[in-house]
């Protein structure tokens, strides 16, 4: 995405009471910004620039930790957390790793913008809902919610998906914002009791997906498992943005082994090598596109 773009959205004085009437990116493969994702035109932390057409893949076992890490407008005695940094944009829409320390607690409130929030280990509780590992949420912005408390003598660590398109922060409140989108508010899903289901292209036709969320433009967000000896064949075009983070497992992407704890963020139209594995994997995986019309996933020999 070209300079322009950043600048005009980078809506910082904009902040206001109306954060909820905000106009996302456009996606940069031509999509009006429905799906409310902003994963267009990524930084990531391995760039210092977004890289278009090209895929990106992050050990986050070995990224810098940022300490002393707390939801902007939070209470001062919140205590601190820390944060791996994955992908972000200048809007303020980003994805990290952050972890909450044990007897972790905050008021409740509700946030600015689109929080999407899945538990890799421990456990927290928000309000009447509990999420453990593998649970997943999906927190509109200015639906309230909370009060927050992480849950026996362990951290939690999860990952933190800010939508944008404005930086997200706290607000303190004992309802919900007027014109909050309460519709789509996913509280907590366990995704162990959801069923596994066909997946929508034909290089994964053998593979099983869940469905955690979906958006109104098609995309969004599932469970992917590639069972042992998958082999694609060709290379792909993917003519969208993607995100997704390795559970378990392996799978090889040409040269590249994603692993347990790697990340990956390709962006539209990037040719993606050939993908294999003997042993199977699972990935937790962000689309920003309907990936069952024709034409968004094609594959490439070469």
């Amino acid at each position: 995405m070209g300079e322009e773009n950043i600048n005009f959205n980078s809506v910082e004085q904009n902040q206001t009471d109306d954060f909820l009437h905000l106009e996302s990116i456009k996606e940069d493969w031509g999509g009006d910004g429905r799906g409310r994702m902003n994963l267009s035109g990524r930084y990531t932390a391995i760039s210092e620039k977004y890289l278009p057409r090209q895929y990106q893949f992050i050990d986050t076992s070995i990224l810098p930790v940022e300490d002393g890490w707390r939801v902007s407008g939070m209470p001062d005695n919140v205590p601190f957390g820390s944060r791996r940094s994955l992908t972000w944009h200048n809007c303020g829409a980003s994805t990290s790793k952050v972890v909450l320390p044990p007897h972790f607690e905050a008021p409740s409130g509700f946030f600015t913008a689109d929080l999407e929030i899945f538990v890799l280990r421990g456990a927290i509780q928000f309000g009447e809902w509990q999420l453990n590992k593998h649970g997943y949420s999906f927190i509109p912005a200015g639906v309230k919610v909370g009060p927050w408390k992480v849950l026996g003598n362990e951290e939690v660590e999860i990952l933190w998906m800010e939508n944008g398109p404005i930086p997200l922060k706290y607000q303190n409140a004992t309802n919900d914002h007027p014109d909050a989108k309460l519709d789509e508010f996913i509280p907590a899903l366990d995704s162990k009791l959801l069923p596994w289901n066909k997946t929508d292209t034909v290089q994964f036709e053998v593979s099983k997906k869940k469905y955690l969320r979906k958006d109104s433009n098609g995309g969004g967000v599932w469970l992917l498992a590639v069972l042992p000896h998958y082999d694609g064949r060709h290379s792909m075009i993917q003519s969208y943005n993607e995100e997704s983070y390795c559970l378990s497992g392996y799978c090889d992407v040409g040269d590249f082994r994603l692993a347990k704890d790697w990340f990956g963020y390709v962006s539209s139209f990037t040719i993606v090598p050939w993908h294999r594995t003997d042993d199977g994997c699972l990935f937790f995986v962000r689309v920003d596109r309907d990936l069952s019309k024709i034409g968004t996933v094609l594959s490439y020999p070469r």
